[in-house]
Parts: structure tokens; sequence; C-alpha cells
């Protein structure tokens, strides 16, 4: 029993439940090889999934898309937000709801990059282009919205992170699972992390100051809602 302080009986495996464990660890072995070669990486896999038509995801649309609206929207109006920076802005349907006074959003993806230009052509208070070409412009707020559980690799995690945090004055909002854990069936473009580690190891200036549970968190059965939370993070010293 679990938690119990005893110590364990070790009984003696037979040559079949090897060959069993062993199957299994190899298979383990290839499926993650397999991933691995599918997989182009986290960058790449946002590249063409809109070179190809695909959108930002359902996390952009119906009533997650209102919910993160209505949250973002009621922050920068309470808090006299005058300028919003994102990190990972998409097709631009979630920002179809927003209400900003300024806003520059940035991607990995041309595409989408053109997409948010075109939609908002005719929007003078909003800038868009892509993340290479960021040149450490800063806002009162930066956003980084079903963004983090995508960077699958550690040096694009912590790159991401550095800037995000970097470019804001006074506030980062998170929208994320903050989990190191991986449920089965995980998809290769998705990897969960305790990222809240990483604001306090790294990121000393900033607290969080508030967490917001998910009003449609995930449900497995159905396939709806999101494992992804809010956190605010608010500037505790001027630079």
């Amino acid at each position: 029993m679990c938690g119990t302080g005893a110590s364990p009986v070790c009984v003696p495996r037979s040559a079949g439940q090897v060959r069993i464990l062993t199957l299994m660890s190899l298979l383990r072995a290839v499926m993650q090889a397999i991933r691995a070669r599918v997989f182009p990486g986290s960058q790449r896999y946002w590249i063409e999934r809109y070179a190809t038509g695909r959108n930002s995801g359902p996390g952009s649309y119906g009533e997650l898309a209102e919910f993160k609206a209505e949250v973002l929207n009621d922050f920068v109006r309470t808090h006299d937000v005058k300028s919003v920076i994102e990190f990972g802005c998409g097709d631009g349907n979630q920002l179809r709801l927003a209400s900003y006074p300024r806003y520059a959003g940035l991607d990995v993806s041309p595409q989408a990059v053109a997409l948010c230009r075109e939609t908002f052509r005719c929007d003078p208070t909003k800038t868009f282009k892509h993340v290479d070409d960021y040149a450490g412009e800063r806002a009162d707020l930066a956003l980084s919205l079903d963004v983090v559980f995508h960077l699958v690799e550690d040096e694009v995690f912590v790159a991401y992170m550095a800037r995000l945090f970097a470019s804001a004055h006074r506030f980062v909002i998170v929208y994320s699972s903050n989990t190191d854990e991986r449920p089965p069936g995980t998809a290769p473009h998705v990897r969960h992390r305790k990222f809240t580690r990483w604001v306090d190891e790294a990121a000393p200036g900033w607290k969080l100051v508030r967490h917001i549970p998910n009003r449609y968190p995930c449900d497995m059965a159905t396939d709806r809602g999101s494992f992804a939370d809010f956190f605010f993070f608010a500037r505790t010293c001027q630079t």
C-alpha cells in the first residue's frame, strides 16, 4: 500500500513477464522515435499548420475565445493598460474580440502574420510582425495565450519566456497549463510545463498576483474545454 513506509516484497518475475516488459520497453522506444521523426519541432509545426490553411485551434474560437476576451478586456480596462504586446498572435481570431488601445502581435508563422495584417488592415492601432523581426519593443502588458504548452523544446521555452517578461513594463498574463504531467494521448506538439517555476527562478522582479481557473475546464469525455488557466504577473521593481 502506498505511503505505509513498509519495505516492498521482491517477487521474482517469470521469463514470460520479463519478455513482456522488454517488448513494452521496445515498443515505447519505437513510438518515441516515430513521434520524434514525424513531429518537425514546435516552430516548424506552426509554420506548416498555418501554411496549409489550418487555424489557431479551438482555444481561439467559440466559448473559450469569449471567456478569454472577457477576462482580458476587463483587465485592460480596470488597470488602465495603454499598450499590449502578444507573442503568438496566431490567425487573429481571438484578437477580433479584444479591446486594446494599442496592440503589437508577433508570431513564428509568416502566414499567420499575413492573415492578421489583412484582417486588421483598416485598424491603425494594431501592428504585426514576424518574431524574428522583434527589436526590443515593450508594452504595458505582455500576453501569452495558448502558447507555453506548445513550446516542446527546452531552449525554445526558455528563450520565449525571457523575451515575454522582458517586453513588459507592468504586467504579464499567461494563459496556459501549469503542470509537468503528460497525460496519456498528449499530442506531439503539446508539452505541459510548470512554467511558474521558471518565473520564480529566472524572473525575480515579477510576482504572481492572480490566478483565474478556466470557466470551461478540459473534459476528456467530450473533448471540450481547455486545460489552460489565467496567470497574472505584476512587476515588483521598475526597470
